[in-house]
């Protein structure tokens, strides 16, 4: 591995600013944004809210951050939340629901993120015995993922959002929309943003991820649901000062790497192709960056696997007992992919003693 650059898989999060990032952020114009001066951060909102076809636009400094945001705004201590059962809202943001806004969690099952109306009325017939019911929560909002992190970077077809949105809605529930990777969504659909905001009352897109940049969300939605949000943003110690810097290189990312989300889609499908066929794994095909290798052979500990992808100069990470996870971004090229292929290949091998392919 002396010598060689590693091939970090791990996540989209963990790319480096570029040199012309860089320098955006050096360039930017800056004021205090607690005192509403920073021209940049408010170039950003007003961008944003107006790509989602939303009111308003909020800096947030992480997407936990807006999606607790939005899950505060929306309801009251005591109320009840609809969450898919593998949602990042769910699994990866320590119990916010309740730690942060002090309401009850109902998970509901899922078809790859598709969360059908059938479900959530079944739900709601679980949760609401009766309006008038003193003894129970009020069920108050649906949280949607897209792109969906646990099944491997999943697009949720636009319709399938819209018809859960409907029964929500039919049933006096707001609806919050994750889409951290919404932006790989909509370069692998073709459909624009606005289109897929048009699904929720809020959505939460990140820029730190497949967009590159450092640091940085956004949260979108009607006027009065961000002024809230400003407010218990600098309750919850999210406000910052001269934020422009950070903003610029959202700015930038939204400029110079959106588009380009494309060639890591491409690269995933190459690397699924590439896994495909050796023994003891097994590969879906990815919808966009995100390839997630089934460890089928019992001799593929999931922990000496990646140990040895190490040892080979690829980073790779634990998702689930059985499976690893790998993001490509814009730090891979198409020589890391191959190498990762020949990693993992060469690991299979060592662990099972044939280097025959299916």
């Amino acid at each position: 591995m002396e010598g060689r650059q590693v091939v970090d898989l791990r996540s989209d999060t963990v790319t480096r600013p570029t040199p012309a990032m860089r320098r955006a952020m050096a360039e930017a114009v800056v004021g205090d944004d607690v005192l509403g001066d920073d021209p940049t951060v408010q170039e950003l909102e007003r961008r944003l809210a107006s790509l989602a076809g939303m009111e308003a636009a909020l800096f947030v400094p992480s997407g936990t951050m807006g999606n607790q945001l939005a899950v505060h705004c929306h309801t009251r201590p005591g109320d009840l939340v609809l969450l898919e059962a593998e949602s990042h809202i769910f699994l990866y943001e320590q119990g916010g629901v309740g730690a942060n806004s002090g309401c009850l969690v109902h998970l509901v099952p899922s078809e790859r993120g598709a969360i059908a109306p059938a479900v959530i009325e079944a739900a709601l017939d679980e949760t609401i015995p009766g309006e008038d019911d003193d003894h129970i929560a009020h069920v108050t909002l649906l949280c949607m993922e897209n792109t969906h992190n646990r099944h491997g970077g999943a697009i949720v077809p636009l319709e399938r959002l819209r018809d859960a949105t409907a029964m929500a809605r039919r049933h006096g529930l707001a609806v919050h929309l994750d889409g951290a990777r919404l932006w790989n969504a909509s370069v692998a659909t073709g459909i624009e943003i606005r289109e897929w905001a048009s699904v929720a009352d809020s959505v939460m897109m990140c820029f730190s991820k497949g967009l590159g940049a450092p640091v940085g969300s956004i949260l979108v939605g009607a006027a009065p649901f961000i002024r809230k949000a400003r407010r218990v943003r600098k309750r919850w110690g999210g406000t910052m000062r001269q934020v422009g810097i950070l903003a610029a290189a959202c700015l930038h990312a939204l400029d110079h790497h959106f588009t380009r989300l494309a060639e890591d889609h491409r690269r995933a499908r190459a690397l699924a192709d590439g896994l495909k066929g050796i023994p003891g794994i097994v590969v879906p095909e990815p919808d966009t960056n995100i390839v997630l290798v089934g460890l089928e052979h019992p001799a593929l500990d999931r922990e000496a696997v990646l140990e040895r992808l190490e040892a080979r100069g690829v980073r790779c990470t634990a998702f689930g007992r059985r499976r690893l996870r790998a993001i490509t971004h814009l730090d891979v090229d198409d020589e890391g992919i191959a190498r990762a292929v020949e990693a993992l290949e060469g690991v299979c091998a060592e662990f099972l003693g044939a280097r025959a392919r299916f």
